[in-house]
């Protein structure tokens, strides 16, 4: 039998008991490596201040090619939600090496980002379950099963 958890089979309330115990987690011993990642996304994301979307062109390219006119998750047309962001289903601050996989990285409208701000995955589904039902299967069929697969001991 294979040591790899499936997510995808795993009952709700079971994934939901996960949620603190994988994503909660904090990571306060970052190596040299994990800090150069976490600050490659912004210079990847920023010639200069702040911006949802990016403002390099690499940045600009890469919403372009990841995103059309709608929200994934509300399936709202973005400037009907003050536009887009790019957003870490993974937050960085929780997992700083992750900032620059491009699997961590989703473009979602501004109302929706601001609903999942710094949870965790689970705990972020969790929300959405018991806030947002109608919305939850959009959030389901996003979840980064690999990269959660990934932080098993």
């Amino acid at each position: 039998m294979s040591n790899v958890m499936n997510l995808n089979d795993r009952e709700l309330k079971e994934l939901f008991e996960l949620a603190d115990k994988i994503g909660k987690k904090r990571y306060h011993k970052l190596t040299e490596q994990d800090f150069e990642n976490y600050k490659k996304f912004d210079y990847w994301r920023y010639i200069n201040g702040d911006g949802e979307c990016g403002t390099t062109q690499e940045s600009k390219d890469w919403v372009e090619k990841h995103s059309n006119w709608y929200c994934p998750i509300c399936g709202k047309n973005y400037s009907a939600t003050n536009g887009k962001t790019i957003d870490h289903k993974l937050p960085r601050a929780q997992y700083p090496w992750l900032a620059m996989n491009f699997m961590n990285l989703w473009v979602i409208c501004q109302a929706c980002n601001k609903d999942k701000g710094e949870k965790h995955w689970y705990e972020y589904e969790h929300y959405m379950f018991v806030h947002h039902p109608e919305l939850y299967l959009a959030v389901k069929a996003a979840r980064p099963s690999q990269l959660l697969e990934s932080l098993k001991d």
